[in-house]
This record gives C-alpha cells, structure tokens and sequence, in this order.
C-alpha cells in the first residue's frame, strides 16, 4: 500500500463562523482562527479544513460564492488569509479549503451577465431552459425543498439550482466552465493550501437531456453521472497533480461499489471521499448498531484494495456525535471517550469536527426564534400551519437542527464562553459553564485529553493507518470489537456502546498473551478467568499475541 502525509495525518474541521472572534463582532473570523493555532497544534492534529470563507451573500452560509477569489468580508481580508497560510505552515500544520463548484451565488459576475439576456456569453455557464407544457422544465426537486428550476422573468427561462434558488448550478459541459473553474482551482494551490474538500462534488454532472425522475426527490439523473468522472480525471491531469495536496469529495447517494469509482488510485480521481451512510443511522443503539458495523465492514472490503476510506461522526450538518451516538447525560465523558477510540482506531483519515475534542452537546434551546438554521426554521414553521402543537414540533426539531454542530466553540466560562466579546450570531449552548476547553485542559481525565492521548496513540502504531481489519462479535448489539494488524503488531480494540454492562469471553481468540495498552476508564479489571466484564461505555485497546 503506497504510504500518503494525509493516510496518517488527523483532520480538523473549522467552521469559521462559529470558532472564535477576534473582533467582537459576534461572528468568527480568520484571525480568530490564528489565535487558536497552538491549541490545534497541542492538540496533535495535522490538518486544518475550513468550511467556505470567500466572498459571498452567505444565504447558505458560505455555499453560495459569489466571488472565488476574495475572502468573506466578515470573516477578515486575503492579508489575513495570508497570515492565516503562513502561520499554519510555520507550526507544520496543513491547511485545506472548502471547494464549492457545482453551484456559484446568483450574485457572481458570471451569473449576472448569464441571466442579464439569452445570447450573452456567460449564457450557458449555467443550466438554461425553456419551460414544458407551461410548467418547469423536468420534475427535479431543490436539496432545499420545492422545484430545482427559478422562472426568470427577463429572459422567459428556468434556471436550475439544486440547492437555494440563490445557488444556480453551473453548467459543467461547457469547457469555458472548466477552463475558468481549474484556473480558480490552480491559484489557490499556488498560493500554498494543501488541497480541497469538494462540496457535493458528485452532483456536477448532469444526465443528457435532463429527463424527469422516475421519483420526484430522486437524485438519479445528477448524482454520480459518467460527466463527473471525466472531469474529476480532467482536474486531477491538468491542476491536482502538480501539486502534493489532499482531496476529498462529499459525495452523498454513493455505495461503496460507486464510492470505489471516485476513490481508486489508477483512476486519478480523489484521495477519499464522505459517504453518508452511517449518518443516516438515528443512533448506535441495538439494530442500528449492528448496522453500523455492517457499512463500516462493506466499506473496507470494497475499498481497501486500491482506495482509500474517511472516517467521521460529525461535520457542520450533523448533530453532536456525543448526542446523536453515545449518550449526553449520565455517561458524557465515557461515550464521548468511546467515540473518540473507535473514530482513531476505524480504518481511513479520522475527522474531527470542532468542539467534538471536548464533548460539546447538542442545544435545546427554548424558543424557535433561537434557531438560525434555514431547515429548522422553514420546518417549524411548515409543521406550525398544519395545526399542530408548537412545542411538540420544538421537540422534535431540536435534535434535528443544524445549528446543533454550530453553536459557538466554547472556549471557557467566561461570557458566551470566550468565543466573542460582542453578541454572538447564535446563541452559545447554555451548557458552556460546565464543557470548555479551559476547564478540560485542567482536568487529567477529560475528554480534551482523552482526545489528544488518542491521536497521539495512533501517530504512534501505524498499524491504525495501514493494518488489516477484521471485526469480531457483528451481530452483536452492544460490543464493538475488531482486530488491526500488521505484520510487526496486532491491536484488539473492544467498545461496549451501552448503558449495560457486558462481558467480552476472550475463547474465541486464540492467544498466549494480552496486553492493555490504552483505555477510557480506570482500569480496575473485572475479570473473571477468560471474561472481562465491561462497563458502560468503555473502550480498551490491547496488544495481543
């Protein structure tokens, strides 16, 4: 297996908004980012993702570009972009940009001049077209709810945006698209960043013809068509490869047969991309377990030969890993710890979502005029119109919303836990008195340090980078166990992700010798002869022979 800086390195993704302010402003920025660096660096984390900082109207916080070579003025200057680049890479620390191209704003030049009449040159940088029988052109849904084609008025023709109506999507067959896109690609890595995470990079191609869905909010006819691989290969020949970068690609409604297609190393595509598959499990409780275990399985085997996998559990569009997939409230520290064990020991590059290092929770906050999130506040007030009970509604949406992962970071107990000295664009978790980086980095046992111990640990046994795995016990609905191996090292790594205690029989591996090497718990054993009785939520990795 070839060795790669980013099989090894650790992932840390940054959503600028919401890390730290360095102005008072309410909103983080780029040097808020640079004030934090040392901490990143303490931490042991090798590579820092921001979500989008270029110029734009922000009605997708930062998805909707309108200018990709400027710098969201909230978010600081290209100066401090610079400094930000540089003093990452003074700290050896690599820095990778969010790439958005299968959509720009409504308000990039490109698009102004494309609607402004149909014979304009930009015209077909985007998807035009005529209505059918008086209605939209196909029967395609937006990601965001309603029809994915914008009536314009003007020119008399729909527009196609598979997101917000203010996201237009940019006509990819076009090769003055591709010409201006990888020029745009090109300056950035010249500039010095360290690669791309390629948002919804599978939905850039579009079928032929553009006909209807067989199902209204099926993807089919723009997910994973043969388009996105000629130009993904295009990119990788002309741009990606003279330079030593990353890349990743979002890449929702894949199976590891397809997922394979973008991944492999011969096809020169990306390095590794996000599946969604265990993000749409409620929980990792019971059945859902063991479905967890079943993607995590199906995924090595169909990828491990010549690819490479990510491993996640949370990002700026999920809830918090600790409450979505442990248990927040008795048992925080030991599930988070859990968590923590199985996202460093699974095969692939670990991500970390900021604020996930120190156990940061969900919100529930008590009005709906708290929520920012676009989703939440669109579906409350859908679900509000039919009749129904606000509160109940409230409820329901809580665990849901996306601002759940965007809650300010909290920094300490100080006043909206450090992150600014104004008033926050969202409100801070109430919880922040108690879960901060301030208070974890002075207690021994925290998940903070838990966090660093863990990524240490598997900087140092490279059998978690390029070790075989093999999962033990995957019926069962409790325990987690597999096996890393190497030819110089075996690793055991054991998780009971429950509230019950459960025993793990060590018969049914065959060994002469086992060593505890790292666990969340104290390790007062409770072994009884070839049974060691696991409490709730405990992790170990042993060395065995």
């Amino acid at each position: 297996m070839n060795r790669k800086w980013w099989k090894e390195a650790v992932v840390y993704q940054i959503y600028p908004r919401s890390f730290n302010d360095s102005n008072g402003d309410g909103i983080g920025d780029l040097q808020g980012i640079i004030e934090k660096l040392d901490y990143l660096k303490w931490l042991g984390v090798d590579v820092i993702w921001l979500n989008p900082i270029y110029q734009s109207p922000n009605d997708d916080n930062g998805y909707d570009i309108s200018d990709y070579y400027n710098i969201m003025n909230e978010l600081g200057t290209m100066a401090d972009f610079d400094e930000l680049l540089e003093e990452t890479h003074k700290r050896e620390l690599n820095l990778v940009m969010d790439l958005v191209i299968n959509h720009t704003s409504d308000e990039h030049d490109w698009f102004v001049e494309s609607r402004s009449s149909r014979n304009n040159p930009k015209r077909d940088f985007y998807i035009w077209q005529k209505g059918k029988d008086g209605k939209e052109p196909n029967n395609w849904l937006s990601r965001f709810s309603g029809s994915a084609w914008e009536y314009d008025e003007k020119t008399g023709e729909y527009y196609l945006h598979l997101f917000s109506r203010k996201q237009p999507d940019l006509n990819w067959k076009n090769p003055e698209v591709k010409e201006e896109v990888f020029k745009m690609i090109d300056w950035w890595l010249k500039k010095g960043i360290d690669g791309f995470r390629m948002d919804v990079i599978n939905f850039i191609g579009k079928a032929d013809g553009l006909p209807d869905s067989k199902k209204t909010d099926s993807p089919e006819q723009y997910a994973n068509q043969p388009l996105v691989h000629e130009v993904l290969q295009a990119m990788n020949r002309e741009v990606l490869s003279n330079y030593d970068i990353m890349t990743v690609g979002e890449t929702p409604f894949v199976t590891p047969e397809i997922g394979r297609l973008y991944v492999q190393e011969e096809r020169q595509e990306l390095d590794m991309i996000f599946h969604f598959e265990h993000v749409y499990l409620a929980n990792f409780t019971g059945e859902n377990f063991i479905k967890y275990k079943e993607i995590q399985k199906k995924w090595y085997d169909v990828i491990r030969k010549n690819g490479w996998n990510s491993q996640y559990l949370a990002n700026h569009d999920q809830p918090r890993p600790v409450s979505k997939f442990g248990n927040d409230q008795k048992y925080r520290y030991e599930s988070a710890k859990l968590l923590a064990t199985m996202l460093m020991t699974l095969p692939g590059t670990p991500y970390i979502y900021q604020g996930e290092e120190i156990g940061m929770t969900n919100v529930k906050f008590s009005s709906i005029e708290n929520y920012n999130d676009i989703w939440t506040v669109n579906k409350y007030k859908e679900e509000i119109a039919k009749g129904r009970d606000p509160e109940v509604v409230l409820n329901e949406l809580q665990p849901l919303s996306r601002d759940n992962s965007r809650t300010p970071m909290q920094w300490n107990s100080n006043q909206n836990a450090g992150f600014t000295s104004g008033t926050p664009w969202l409100k801070v978790n109430p919880n922040y008195k108690k879960i901060n980086v301030e208070k974890a980095l002075l207690a021994q046992d925290s998940v903070l340090n838990y966090y660093k111990k863990m990524i240490s640990f598997r900087k140092e046994h490279a059998t978690l980078v390029y070790g075989s795995y093999q999962p033990l016990m995957e019926d069962d609905q409790q325990i987690y166990a597999y096996i890393r191996k190497s030819n110089n090292e075996s690793l055991l790594v054991i998780l009971n992700n429950s509230i019950l205690e459960k025993e793990f029989d060590w018969n049914q591996l065959e060994l002469k010798e086992r060593d505890l090497l790292i666990a969340n718990l104290p390790t007062a054993n409770k072994d009884k002869g070839e049974k060691t009785i696991l409490r709730p939520y405990e992790a170990r990795i042993y060395s065995i022979f």
